[in-house]
C-alpha cells in the first residue's frame, strides 16, 4: 500500500514542488545581494496577514499576501530613503509581525496554538484544492518574474548604482522584487511554514553554489533542488509520519552537507593524485661557458 493513494498526499506533494521552484528561484537574488534573512522577516509579518484573515473570516493565504507585500514595500521603501537601517527595519518585522499575528489570532477565537503550529511550521497535509490553485497562480506569477527580468534583476542585485546608469528602472524593479519575495513567503507557508520558508530560499541556493558556474546555472540547479527537497521531503514525512515542514528543510540541509563533503573528497583526491613537483629538479644548471 502506497501513500500516494490518498489525494491528501497528492495535493501535498504537488503543493511542495511549487514551493520547491518558486523559493529558490527568487532566492538567488536575495543571497546575491546578502539578503538572505529577509524571508524571515517577511514571514513573520504574514503572520499578521494570517491573523487579519482568521478573524475576517477570509482566506488566510490572500491575506498574509496582502499584508507581507504591504510590509514588504513599506521596508523597502524605508531602506532607499535611509530614515532607518535595514537591520532595523528587519527587526520591525521580526517583533511586530509575530506579536501581532499571535495577537489577531488569539481574538479570532478560533483553536490557537493548532493554527498557529500550522502557519509557522507548515500543514501541507491539509492543503485543499483552493489552497492548491492559489498556490500554483502565486508560484506562476514569481516564477515569471524571477525567470523573465533575469537580465534586470541579475544587474540590479550586481550593482545598484550601475543599474541605475544603465537606464533602469531601479526603484520599481526593488519594489518588485520585495513583493516577489512577500508572494513567495505565502506560497510556502503551507508547505514549510513561515519560520522556516527562508531556508527553502537559501539552502538549495547555497548547495548549488557549490558545483554550479554562472548565475544562470546556479539557478536552475537551486531549483531543481528545491524541487527534490520538497518531493523527498513530503514523501519522507509521510512515509514515516514526521513533520513535513521540517522534514523539507532537513533534507535540502542534507543535500548541501553531502555536497559540501563530495566537493571536499574530489578536491583532497585531486591533490594526492597530482604529484608534488620537486624544486630541486626545477632548477635549470647554470650555461658553462667554454
Amino acid at each position: 500500500m502506497t501513500i500516494f493513494q490518498y489525494d491528501f498526499m497528492i495535493r501535498a506533494v504537488i503543493g511542495a514542488a511549487i514551493t520547491g521552484l518558486a523559493a529558490p528561484a527568487l532566492g538567488v537574488y536575495l543571497v546575491q545581494r546578502r539578503m538572505s534573512l529577509i524571508g524571515d522577516g517577511i514571514g513573520h509579518i504574514a503572520l499578521t496577514g494570517v491573523g487579519v484573515g482568521l478573524l475576517t473570516g477570509n482566506s488566510p493565504v490572500l491575506t498574509a499576501v496582502v499584508v507581507a507585500a504591504l510590509g514588504a514595500v513599506a521596508v523597502e521603501l524605508v531602506r532607499q530613503r535611509g530614515r532607518t537601517s535595514g537591520d532595523i527595519a528587519l527587526a520591525l518585522l521580526f517583533y511586530g509581525g509575530i506579536s501581532g499575528g499571535v495577537f489577531l489570532v488569539g481574538l479570532s477565537g478560533s483553536k490557537t496554538s493548532t493554527n498557529l503550529i500550522a502557519y509557522l511550521f507548515g500543514s501541507p497535509m491539509t492543503t485543499s484544492r483552493s489552497d492548491l490553485t492559489v498556490m500554483a497562480v502565486l508560484g506562476a506569477a514569481v516564477l515569471a518574474v524571477a525567470l523573465l527580468l533575469r537580465p534586470w534583476l541579475f544587474a540590479l542585485c550586481q550593482d545598484e548604482e550601475y543599474a541605475r546608469v544603465s537606464g533602469l528602472p531601479v526603484r520599481s524593479l526593488n519594489l518588485l522584487l520585495a513583493v516577489a519575495t512577500a508572494v513567495t513567503v505565502t506560497v510556502a507557508m503551507r508547505a514549510v511554514g513561515l519560520l522556516l520558508v527562508s531556508a527553502l530560499m537559501v539552502v538549495p541556493v547555497a548547495t548549488a553554489q557549490l558545483v554550479a558556474r554562472g548565475f544562470r546555472q546556479t539557478m536552475h540547479l537551486a531549483m531543481l533542488l528545491g524541487l527534490a527537497a520538497g518531493v523527498l521531503g513530503i514523501t519522507v514525512a509521510g512515509q514515516y509520519d514526521t513533520a513535513p515542514g521540517a522534514t523539507v528543510v532537513l533534507v535540502a540541509i542534507a543535500g548541501f552537507a553531502l555536497v559540501s563533503l563530495a566537493g571536499g573528497a574530489l578536491r583532497a583526491l585531486r591533490r594526492v593524485r597530482v604529484p608534488t613537483p620537486d624544486p630541486v629538479a626545477q632548477v635549470e644548471p647554470p650555461d658553462v661557458l667554454l
